[in-house]
């Protein structure tokens, strides 16, 4: 028989190679591997010391329970912020002059959004519109405040009480009934009688929630809505009622031309000279586009210490619309006028 000599192939040689090569290249790389590993437990050992295992009191059934939960989770909170001002406090008497400054928290009122309206006390411009405006009269001394306030038709009890207390607040202040009158009749009888504003506080089940201030004679007309309102009674550390002095009278951050002007509305309520012997002040300070009232009497402890004892009432306003003229519902032009879904898009920008 021939015998026939078959080539040999070099496949299992080339396999055996490439495992070879394989091997060899593990063999370099296991250093990499180690660190790759340690690298690895490093960031998780960061991420769990970064981020705790958080506790949802929500998830608690029990209503006792998950409120006794929710004060001990607040107070812990309170406790480790206490902690931490204890901390800075040592580290500056340590540091002295070398201690780094303190950090000013992020709030709305610091992010406020620049509103190109806001006025500048050296502006022309502001001092013509101020000298030519309605209220030029008054701040150059030609006329005194007088004040009517009215109510809506059929007032409740505490909305009585309030126009009441009210007009114990603003001097040479005047309440009336409404009687069903229309107040485009009410208003040429003001100004015959030389009244020069109008109050109108207006009501919803039995709560005063809405407040018309009308300029008299040619305007402007603004108009609020009222929140929070607290009665002398509803006080807990209410002073006596207040006396007949002039109080003082302090604007806060009315800082744009349409604040500008409402604040020179409510300073035309009270009059010019104020009796500081009475130490009584009535405070305006609008923060967010909410104007907060508050009526204070001084209390002098001794010659470098001084209180504050609330006297009452307290509201807060919120601008719905302002109003050229009188009050018009149907023909009036309106000057400004509150969008609430388009000018409360942005929560940083103001209007007051």
């Amino acid at each position: 028989m021939d015998i026939i000599e078959v080539p040999v192939t070099q496949k299992g040689k080339s396999k055996k190679k490439k495992n070879k090569i394989d091997q060899s290249k593990d063999a370099e790389q296991p250093d990499k591997m180690e660190t790759n590993d340690v690298e690895v437990k490093e960031e998780k050992t960061e991420a769990t010391v970064a981020f705790p295992p958080t506790f949802s009191v929500s998830e608690i059934k029990n209503k006792q329970r998950r409120h006794l939960m929710f004060m001990k989770f607040k107070q812990e909170k309170r406790k480790q912020k206490m902690e931490l001002k204890k901390q800075r406090k040592r580290q500056a008497k340590l540091l002295g002059d070398k201690a780094p400054p303190k950090q000013v928290p992020k709030t709305i009122e610091n992010q406020r959004v620049y509103d190109e309206t806001t006025v500048d006390p050296e502006d022309e411009e502001v001092a013509f519109d101020e000298a030519t405006d309605e209220f030029s009269a008054y701040f150059n001394g030609l006329t005194n405040p007088k004040v009517l306030i009215t109510t809506s038709d059929r007032p409740r009890g505490r909305t009585v009480k309030f126009c009441r207390q009210l007009a114990t607040v603003i001097p040479n202040a005047h309440v009336y009934y409404r009687r069903g009158l229309a107040l485009k009749r009410i208003i040429p009888q003001c100004v015959a009688r030389d009244f020069t504003y109008l109050i109108v506080i207006n009501e919803d089940r039995k709560v005063p929630n809405g407040l018309v201030l009308c300029h008299l004679p040619e305007g402007p007309t603004a108009h609020f809505k009222v929140s929070s309102v607290r009665l002398r009674k509803e006080m807990k550390k209410k002073g006596k009622e207040p006396t007949e002095h002039y109080p003082e009278v302090i604007l806060n951050n009315f800082t744009t031309r349409l604040g500008h002007s409402i604040g020179r509305m409510f300073a035309a309520l009270f009059p010019q000279n104020p009796q500081f012997v009475g130490r009584q002040v009535a405070t305006f300070h609008n923060q967010r586009d909410f104007i907060f009232f508050r009526f204070h009497r001084y209390i002098f402890k001794n010659e470098k210490k001084a209180g504050i004892q609330e006297l009452g009432p307290r509201f807060t306003l919120k601008l719905r619309t302002l109003q050229k003229g009188t009050f018009d519902s149907k023909f009036g032009e309106y000057e400004w006028v509150l969008k609430r879904h388009e000018m409360d898009a942005c929560r940083r920008k103001f209007q007051l």
